[in-house]
């Protein structure tokens, strides 16, 4: 699980929540269905006017799996992985690499081409479409995630305006005017608090993330045609040391 973004998440709702008590509030008091409907339900009306039901569903369970459950992996950590498969190619022959077990599924299955006799430019061709076919999943959730962003705060206009509307359609009646100006204060929050607190944090983490991703599967596809071509293991570490930064380059290149 992705400690920084479950504390962002719950540290963020906690921090509302304190404001909320410091105040001398019921949280109860900013409990009301009619603001959370038009916000809630209008943004995700707005989303399905954009995407389909599918790419929908797919994207937020994919999105909040993604933001919370993701294991990231020490790009030096790969760097070291690809040496020792490389070193075992070099070796023993592309058919000890059946017996290699790597954590990373896309790097095992480049890993078990090179087994499987395919060319270097095969698996180039078949890893990068897939690498291009997963960051595009991702990006796409990030886009919804975004969207839900940007139309929760104007959603929770619409749902303010419904409330002054409401207010000053019973100012004779003092009753109805406290409850009015309820929900015109709760939908401006609502929308406030799904954008900034939720919806736009995820949209970012999972721009990071799909870039992260991405940089990592490019070094390991080149990893893997200089694997088939039989570089040298000592000579695929350098030149995979470009993917770092330079304090974990220098590290790198020591340990080579």
């Amino acid at each position: 699980m992705d400690i920084a973004t479950l504390i962002g998440l719950v540290g963020g709702l906690v921090v509302l929540l304190a404001a909320i008590l410091l105040e001398g509030s019921s949280p109860l008091s900013f409990v009301n269905i009619l603001p959370a409907l038009v916000v809630v339900g209008g943004a995700t009306m707005a989303i399905l006017v954009r995407y389909t039901l599918q790419s929908f569903g797919t994207a937020i369970v994919m999105g909040l799996k993604s933001a919370l459950f993701y294991k990231p992996v020490s790009t030096t950590r790969i760097i070291d992985q690809i040496a020792e498969v490389a070193d075992k190619m070099r070796k023993q022959g592309p058919i000890a690499l059946e017996q290699v077990r790597l954590t990373d599924p896309f790097f095992q299955r480049g890993v078990r081409m090179i087994a499987d006799g395919f060319t270097a430019e095969a698996i180039r061709t078949s890893l990068e479409r897939e690498r291009d076919l997963d960051y595009e999943r991702t990006e796409e959730s990030h886009k919804i995630f975004k969207t839900l962003g940007d139309t929760a705060p104007g959603m929770g206009m619409v749902g303010t305006l419904i409330g002054l509307v409401s207010m000053f359609g019973h100012m004779d009646d003092p009753k109805k005017i406290g409850p009015g100006m309820a929900v015109a204060l709760l939908a401006t929050f609502y929308g406030a608090a799904i954008s900034n607190v939720i919806a736009l944090p995820i949209s970012d983490k999972l721009a990071h993330r799909a870039q992260e991703e991405g940089t990592n599967r490019t070094m390991i596809i080149e990893a893997l045609v200089m694997i088939r071509e039989g570089r040298n293991p000592t000579a695929i570490r350098d030149e995979l040391a470009s993917f770092l930064p330079l304090h974990d380059r220098d590290k790198l290149l020591y340990a080579a």
